[in-house]
């Protein structure tokens, strides 16, 4: 029997659900007060290191553990000479490549909720890829399965108790998906509660044979930062990995049938739909809190401060270091000609200061002579932003 697109219905919570209009209002809020918090080349800064955190975590979810100290080396390209993590840490790289093709404006211009986006995220995501990474193996059968960039699947699939739709009625189903998520077609708030949908039946769908995961959190990244929600600054996945059987759990429910006749008019549950939108969006709330508060100058500088201290007291830093990193955090990055007025310090012993900082990779600068602003080095991460993710492996 054909398959019909009444199988994924409802796609969207029904129009004025209070609970997700009250939590999409909050997240508008507190993002807006989050977004005007650093300074802009602070900010552009820290969006290297999100976009590292935003990988592990999103990978974490998959099962993929790869340490941020590996994914830093990775970036360098100083890569594992064991094969597993080699290939691990070059789908780290590979998924921050994407990641920064999305920061940067170079993504397609549909919106980042359709199946064109999706498309275009797996390819260049699996195109960097090494190829023992794109294989998949039948369960029942132990058949080798290639993934093709971009490609979608051609085969059946089952994920857990979820029989996705035949290969044949994807792009059925794709295109019901592209009209029910027409940003055009919806309101500022359904913009928002759509993301946390779509999250879901784009997973229910399942277009690939995999990557589906990573793709769909690279989309509601997107299309957060599209209605200006969301920013280089905060991840969804954080919050995901860190509630991750919560958030498989409700994926599961959400795909399950109506429960009755209070439970919508669609296929699926309707109540189960608007639990993992509740969910979704508490996660984006909770993670623009944590991050408001982790980034907070006063509160942040003093942990800098702190730090710095300590590296001085035990030689590792010259003093007049805290004052450079301080100035940096303030306005953003300062002229190398200004050190010595920052620091107090005469000429000489000011450039040591500095370069002691660069050499550390505490401040960064595109120039050998260039303006001088604030670096992330991994070392620093577990004293400046706790808890962001660990760092003691």
């Amino acid at each position: 029997m054909a398959e019909t697109i009444g199988l994924m219905e409802p796609l969207l919570p029904p129009e004025g659900t209070e609970r997700l209009n009250d939590l999409a209002l909050d997240l508008v809020s507190k993002a807006s007060s989050f977004a005007g918090m650093l300074n802009p080349v602070v900010s552009k800064s820290l969006g290297d290191l999100v976009r590292s955190m935003n990988c592990y975590y999103s990978n974490l979810i998959e099962g993929h553990d790869t340490h941020p100290r590996d994914i830093d080396r990775a970036l360098a390209e100083n890569y594992s000479t064991e094969p597993n993590k080699r290939a691990l840490q070059k789908e780290a790289v590979a998924h921050i490549a994407v990641q920064k093709m999305i920061d940067d404006g170079k993504a397609p211009d549909s919106h980042p909720i359709s199946s064109q986006y999706g498309k275009w995220i797996h390819k260049e995501f699996c195109d960097r890829l090494p190829a023992e990474l794109l294989w998949v193996e039948n369960p029942d059968t132990g058949e080798k399965i290639q993934v093709i960039p971009g490609k979608y699947r051609d085969g059946s699939v089952q994920v857990g108790r979820h029989i996705p739709p035949l290969p044949k009625g994807l792009e059925l189903f794709l295109k019901r998906f592209d009209d029910a998520y027409d940003a055009n077609k919806l309101s500022r708030l359904q913009r928002i509660i759509s993301i946390a949908a779509a999250h879901h039946r784009y997973l229910w769908i399942h277009p690939f044979y995999d990557g589906n995961g990573r793709v769909v959190r690279l989309m509601s990244y997107a299309a957060l930062k599209n209605i200006e929600v969301g920013s280089e600054l905060w991840s969804i996945a954080r919050g995901l990995a860190r509630e991750k059987s919560t958030y498989k759990s409700l994926l599961q429910a959400a795909d399950e049938p109506r429960q009755g006749d209070l439970d919508g008019r669609g296929t699926l549950s309707q109540k189960s739909l608007i639990r993992f939108c509740e969910f979704f969006l508490s996660t984006c709330i909770d993670q623009v809190e944590y991050m408001s508060a982790l980034l907070d100058f006063k509160t942040l500088s003093e942990r800098m401060r702190i730090h710095v201290e300590e590296m001085i007291a035990m030689k590792e830093l010259p003093k007049g270091s805290y004052a450079l990193l301080r100035e940096a955090l303030l306005v953003g990055e300062f002229e190398r000609g200004n050190v010595k007025d920052i620091t107090g310090l005469k000429d000489r012993a000011a450039r040591e200061v500095l370069y002691s900082l660069i050499k550390k990779g505490f401040l960064v600068s595109d120039t050998p002579r260039g303006p001088a602003r604030l670096g992330f080095p991994i070392d620093v991460v577990e004293r400046w932003f706790p808890l962001l993710y660990p760092v003691t492996k």
